[in-house]
């Protein structure tokens, strides 16, 4: 855990002469607050409190060592896909059974305006174990299972030097790469083990300098026409002004043959995880929302997706309850504001989110969601930090979401944090480690051959 002491010394590096503002977060608690509550649609919502800085309880990265690895209920089993990646964010299996992994971090350069930036970025760097010498990340990696035995036999770097890539797309000849400024497309074929051919801009997409929430991810309709790209927010709730926001905090709706682009949704303040349900055919995305109201608020959220639809940002959180801090208000903004369809408690930085459908995995784990909560910064006790996984019926979450992934947190130390999540060509589970530096494949104990492709 990060303590004061270690506070204090960041706002010294910094120069921020800020050391009470950092020790605003060292004196707050969460009281009995139960996250429970906040997990379903109808989530209990306290009143909210002021924070000039929230609270502050930050993971020290230890990463895993030989043996260890996460926890799963009985039933299943977890082992290792690859390992000694830099950064793993994404995982996106391919139609003939390759997966690729997108490793990046983020894009450098963004401007602090406020004395609190400077220790955030600090705190962001430590929970993320990005404190020692870089070593290579921004790359898309292939990994190839060729006998489909649930082990990598050979491991390809694709593409390198991005600018902090983050979706993948493969259809039709064509890899689609969200970089943090536009969606790329290149040449490439399945079974292909290198790119060489420069890519071609589909479409520019919101970015720096600022570029706060910099990771856009991808989706493609089920008739492949179109390409759905999630855009972050640039603040935390609009204190950089409205004209900062343009573009952003919202899903895109991109032709793929032509690149012309539209705004499908917005409102939502950073949305990742996009995801076809496979039976309606409609959108679904995973939300971390806004911090500062006090530790048990707002809730991240796992919501489907209309249309034209506006979910709140900023003036309004889970619906229409008002954020005061937003000025100038927008009565009207809040009145058309859409309620989620299902929260999964506060800060649990929820990113990844796959659907069950296909998998082979156990029978009570194949109608509903997995979702990759990559862990709170900024509660006194931690949440997240683990995959759950929501039940479905009739195209919506129906019931609490379990548990199926966790020992990531160990205490005040973690050994990884989970962010995407994809169901592989074998049916299993695949997670995407960031800080443990690994992906994860998450099967049944007793599963049977693998299925062919």
């Amino acid at each position: 855990m990060i303590d004061c002491f270690r506070l204090q010394r960041a706002a010294a590096l910094t120069g921020t002469c800020l050391l009470a503002l950092a020790l605003m977060g060292c004196d707050g608690g969460n009281g009995n607050f139960d996250t429970a509550s906040q997990i379903g649609p109808d989530p209990v919502l306290p009143e909210p409190s002021a924070e000039i800085m929230p609270d502050l309880k930050v993971a020290e990265v230890v990463g895993w060592k030989d043996g260890q690895s996460p926890t799963v209920p009985d039933g299943l089993t977890v082992t290792v896909y690859a390992k000694d990646l830099v950064s793993p964010r994404m995982v996106r299996p391919l139609p003939n059974g390759d997966v690729l992994v997108v490793q990046s971090r983020a894009p450098e350069g963004k401007p602090k305006a406020r004395p609190k930036d400077f220790i955030r970025e600090w705190i962001m760097a430590v929970a993320k174990g990005d404190t020692g010498p870089s070593k290579e990340s921004n790359l898309i990696t292939l990994l190839r299972d060729t006998n489909r035995d649930g082990k990598v036999d050979e491991r390809k770097d694709l593409l390198k030097n991005l600018n902090s890539p983050f979706g993948v797309v493969w259809h039709d000849g064509t890899l689609y790469v969200a970089a943090a400024d536009a969606i790329l497309a290149y040449p490439y074929q399945l079974g292909q083990t290198e790119i060489t051919a420069p890519p071609k801009e589909l479409a520019p997409l919101p970015g720096g300098p600022i570029n706060h929430h910099w990771t856009k991810d991808l989706a493609l309709s089920p008739d492949g026409r179109f390409l759905y790209a999630s855009v972050g927010s640039n603040s935390n709730a609009g204190e950089r002004g409205l004209e900062a926001e343009k573009g952003r905090a919202a899903i895109w709706q991109v032709d793929r043959a032509t690149g012309a682009s539209r705004l499908f949704a917005s409102g939502l303040r950073n949305p990742n995880g996009l995801s076809f349900h496979p039976e309606t055919g409609a959108l679904w995305t995973v939300v971390n929302e806004r911090d500062e109201l006090g530790p048990d608020l707002v809730p991240d959220y796992l919501t489907s997706v209309q249309e034209g639809g506006f979910y709140g940002w900023p003036w309004s959180y889970y619906g229409n309850h008002v954020d005061e801090r937003v000025h100038p208000p927008r009565p009207e903004m809040v009145q058309k504001a859409i309620k989620p369809d299902y929260a999964l408690s506060s800060h649990v930085a929820a990113l990844g989110l796959t659907f069950s459908m296909n998998s082979s995995l156990p029978e009570p784990y194949r109608n509903g969601a997995f979702i990759g909560e990559h862990g709170s910064w900024n509660r006194k006790a931690f949440n997240g930090y683990k995959v759950v996984y929501v039940p479905f019926e009739n195209g919506k979450p129906a019931g609490k979401a379990q548990d199926v992934v966790t020992g990531f947190l160990v205490g005040d130390q973690a050994r990884g944090r989970p962010v995407g999540v994809a169901i592989d060509g074998t049916g299993a589970l695949l997670i995407a480690d960031d800080a443990g530096n690994t992906v994860w494949r998450v099967a049944a104990a007793n599963a049977a051959a693998p299925r062919s492709q």
